[in-house]
């Protein structure tokens, strides 16, 4: 029997198979992972330091490719600004801003998968010298602080946890012990694991992942705001979309592919109470309240795309993802919200 993923959203497999894959990851200096470089399909491409590109006005665009000559404006993110679930770069959100909704200057897409606002802010910082006129930036994001603020304290250090950290640190461990036994401590010594307390092994309550969430989401935002302003561009934060903080019921096909999912990997089960519009809300007020003492320009996508969409709209592969239609009414929704042209 043919899998309602496979049915609905065919795509899907081809970032399972380049961007899902920990065997494909790119493992990076300082940011620690990104996309798989030059990648060619029919689906997703990316550029020679793995960018997506996108496409506009029957242009194509990138950091790491071709920039367009004069002022362009950035979407900056995680997975969803990258366009997990766009059957093409033609459906991300900076090629349907780009395109259709705001195509007064090009648009680049500055989507990492599964970063954290400190990884986000990382890849601008190492790649803004190749996009020298910046009119614009849309930093559209706000739930992997989020999810990750459940991990546990211990995995959280002085930026935050990530994605893919248990691998991190057992990799650190296990060199930590060859290193003990190469300078000839104790056999004891050398296997030793570091002795955490029980807060340590515990993950904050909801309200402690929303204080961490948001005080290391505005922490970022403070230097993108400071970055902004040297260049002379706009920032907005925009806290994106999440499924569960859009509306109580999802759509047919959207059911159908959340019941799915949750049978190999349970959402609902790893994000357990930030699942519902009350914790959206919540999450949101919080850093609404953040931007205004920072005077950055704040958007909660959530209640705007619940009022805008009907019952039966098909908007999202999987809860945070974006189908091609979701992507085109976001895209408009932001451009009508923040007035871009």
């Amino acid at each position: 029997m043919t899998s309602h993923r496979a049915e609905l959203t065919p795509q899907m497999l081809q970032y399972a198979e380049k961007f899902d894959d920990r065997g494909e990851i790119r493992w990076l200096p300082y940011l620690m992972y990104f996309h798989a470089s030059d990648h060619r399909s029919q689906v997703v491409n990316t550029d020679r330091l793995g960018f997506r590109l996108s496409e506009g006005q029957g242009q194509r665009a990138s950091a790491g490719g071709r920039v367009p000559e004069g002022p362009v404006r950035l979407i900056a993110g995680s997975s969803t600004v990258f366009g997990i679930g766009a059957s093409s770069d033609a459906d991300t959100l900076a090629s349907r801003l780009w395109d259709r909704h705001a195509p007064a200057l090009p648009w680049l897409n500055f989507g990492g998968r599964s970063f954290n606002s400190a990884q986000e802010l990382l890849l601008f910082t190492l790649y803004r010298h190749l996009v020298p006129q910046i009119e614009e930036i849309v930093l559209f994001t706000g739930f992997n602080n989020l999810g990750l603020a459940r991990l546990p304290r211990w995995m959280q250090g002085d930026s935050g946890a990530f994605f893919n950290g248990h691998e991190y640190f057992e990799q650190v461990q296990e060199l930590q012990a060859r290193q003990r036994r190469a300078s000839g401590q104790s056999r004891w010594s050398a296997r030793r694991a570091p002795r955490r307390s029980e807060a340590e092994l515990t993950a904050p309550d909801l309200s402690g992942q929303l204080d961490l969430a948001v005080e290391l989401t505005l922490r970022h935002l403070d230097t993108w705001r400071l970055i902004a302003q040297g260049l002379g561009a706009r920032l907005t934060f925009v806290l994106q979309p999440l499924a569960p903080w859009v509306r109580e019921r999802p759509a047919r096909q959207e059911q159908l592919l959340f019941d799915e999912l949750d049978g190999i990997a349970n959402f609902s089960q790893a994000y357990g109470d930030i699942c519902t519009i009350e914790a959206g809300r919540r999450y949101a007020d919080q850093l609404r309240g953040g931007c205004e003492k920072l005077n950055v320009p704040f958007l909660d996508l959530n209640p705007v795309l619940g009022s805008a969409v009907k019952d039966e709209d098909w908007v999202f592969v999987d809860r945070i993802h974006f189908t091609d239609e979701g992507h085109d009414i976001v895209a408009g929704l932001l451009a009508e919200q923040l007035t871009l042209r």
